[in-house]
């Protein structure tokens, strides 16, 4: 297969055997070995150029595929043999990286010493490839890009304010009902001003208001415990105020769409050891956490 594709890429018997390092016959016997195999010939040959066959055609694109698999698995065991090391650049967003990416890249860090890490905190978006970044932890939904994604954990969403809040404004027995209120905005949420729940009723898409916006959760998280006004929020933000009671979760019986936590990184390919490890230690640590 190798042989086979390297004439292909080089357009001549000649070319890819100066590629592959061999002779020319030699060459030329693996690909005729190739055919007699496959019982179909692969390859027009003529004194001028060579052309693939329909057979050959579909042949080579699956044999670009399957050498690339070989040579990512191939890849993936020897960087497993590596003791992970070097400079490792992760972005991740503000909330959840001090909150919860803190005490895992502790732990990564006492089990990988030859490691450091260099982190960006940022609910903004960046692009990995433009700042230089190994890897991202990213929540919510993922828009289409050539990024590998690999999901690490998913979350539930929830309404909620100050008992105090609730106290002096009435609460909200209806998603409609929300439109009465002070919602406090987080400025990055990807449904933005609409709030999208499900019920017995069915769903419903609210379009709410406030006299807050903000870039960062824990920022709408400490204005909803002052009582300023109604939140929507990630339970990895809130599991402790709602357990404490400082925190109330209205509209219980619907539902907001569940977000997913991932990893996010360039590419497959040459994925060093210490990207490796550090997805797959993530994955591990955060397949513990069903319930925020």
């Amino acid at each position: 297969m190798k042989v086979f594709a390297a004439v292909v890429d080089t357009g001549s018997f000649a070319s890819a055997a100066d590629r592959l390092d061999m002779s020319r016959a030699m060459t030329s016997k693996y690909v005729a070995h190739l055919e007699e195999h496959l019982g179909t010939r692969l390859l027009q040959r003529t004194t001028r150029k060579l052309t693939l066959t329909e057979s050959g055609a579909t042949y080579y694109e699956r044999c670009v595929q399957i050498l690339a698999d070989i040579a990512e698995a191939e890849e993936g065991a020897v960087h497993h043999t590596e003791a992970p090391r070097g400079t490792l650049r992760v972005t991740m967003p503000v909330s959840f990286g001090i909150l919860h990416m803190g005490p895992a890249v502790t732990a990564y860090m006492k089990r990988y010493p030859e490691v450091k890490i260099d982190i960006l905190l940022n609910d903004r978006r960046v692009d990995l490839i433009e700042e230089g970044l190994d890897l991202a932890v990213r929540i919510g939904s993922l828009p289409e890009s050539g990024l590998i994604a690999r999901k690490l954990a998913s979350d539930r969403i929830v309404i909620c304010g100050a008992p105090e809040y609730f106290a002096q404004h009435g609460t909200p027995k209806t998603p409609e009902d929300l439109v009465g209120h002070n919602c406090l905005i987080y400025s990055y949420a990807a449904s933005g001003d609409e709030w999208k729940l499900t019920g017995p009723d069915g769903e419903h898409a609210v379009r709410v208001s406030g006299s807050m916006r903000a870039t960062n959760g824990d920022m709408v998280k400490l204005a909803a415990l002052g009582g300023l006004g109604v939140m929507r929020q990630p339970l990895f933000l809130l599991a402790e105020e709602l357990r404490s009671g400082r925190l109330v979760e209205v509209l219980r019986e619907y539902r907001l769409p569940e977000i997913g936590i991932y990893a996010v990184y360039p590419s497959r390919k040459h994925l060093s050891a210490k990207v490796r490890s550090f997805v797959d230690f993530l994955a591990a640590e955060f397949a513990q956490k069903k319930e925020w």
